[in-house]
Parts: structure tokens; C-alpha cells; sequence
């Protein structure tokens, strides 16, 4: 699909902390720390959605310490969310998806922050990422035609 350089309109319409939890038990404060990412997106076809849903789980060993999920959810303009439709499937565009995600990413660092404020576990921090590379190809969601 060859739009990657094409506008599409959208507007930020929700954001949702999915999952947060901090396990003091599991932190040991000079061990060396992991972190785990995860990066999803849903469809909500009604309402001409994307859900970008993106985790993180920041672990010592094999056990989680801080583990936060977040979700923005993107209304999409009607015209652009028409030319995504192609034989039954939504076809987003993974530059795009890159946009979305990044928006996201910002956006969990800040949820992170503010609710690690004034604790021992504000100084782990959502990394600058290149969510370009983590999304290899155009997404594909089967769609059903009125």
C-alpha cells in the first residue's frame, strides 16, 4: 500500500490506563533491571476507531517490579478510514501505525510518571523508542461492508 506519505486525519478520543502495578516485593534495588514491551492494535469498527494499546513491564530476573499498559484510542476521519477499506479488509498504513504509537508512547511516559511521582520507582522511565522498527508491515483487520 503506497500511502504512507498521504494525510489522515484524526483526533486523540480517549486515553485509558489498562494495567498498572508496582511489586515492591520483586525490586532489589542493585539488581540490574529489564524491561519487557508490548505494542497492540484493536479495531473498533462501529465508532471508526484504532486502539493503540502499549505495555511495558520493567523486571529483575524473571519478576516484574512496575508493569503499566496504556491505551489511546484515535478516531479516524471519515475519508481517510474510507480509503483504508480494500476488499473486505482495513488496511492501515504502518507509518501511520508508527504515528499513532508514538502519540502513545509519549503518553504512557507521562501516565508513568505521574503515578510513580514522589516514589523510589520514578526514576524508571518508558525509553525513547523507535516504534518505526517495531512495526514491520501495514496492518490488516477484516472489516464488515454495509
Amino acid at each position: 500500500m503506497k500511502k504512507e506519505n498521504a494525510q489522515v486525519g484524526f483526533e486523540l478520543q480517549g486515553i485509558k490506563t489498562e494495567q498498572f502495578a508496582i511489586l515492591e516485593e520483586n525490586f532489589a534495588p542493585q539488581k540490574e533491571t529489564g524491561l519487557v514491551t508490548e505494542l497492540q492494535f484493536k479495531l473498533d469498527q462501529e465508532n471508526e476507531q484504532i486502539g493503540v494499546f502499549l505495555g511495558f513491564e520493567f523486571i529483575q530476573g524473571k519478576k516484574v517490579f512496575l508493569k503499566i499498559k496504556v491505551s489511546c484510542h484515535f478516531k479516524i476521519e471519515k475519508n481517510a478510514w474510507a480509503t483504508f477499506i480494500q476488499h473486505n479488509k482495513l488496511i492501515v498504513p504502518k507509518g501511520f501505525l508508527a504515528h499513532l504509537a508514538m502519540i502513545t508512547t509519549g503518553t504512557t511516559r507521562g501516565v508513568l510518571f505521574a503515578k510513580t511521582e514522589a516514589t523510589l520507582f520514578s526514576k524508571f522511565m518508558v525509553p525513547t523508542l523507535n516504534v518505526a522498527e517495531m512495526i514491520k508491515e501495514d496492518a490488516l483487520f477484516d472489516v464488515v461492508i454495509e
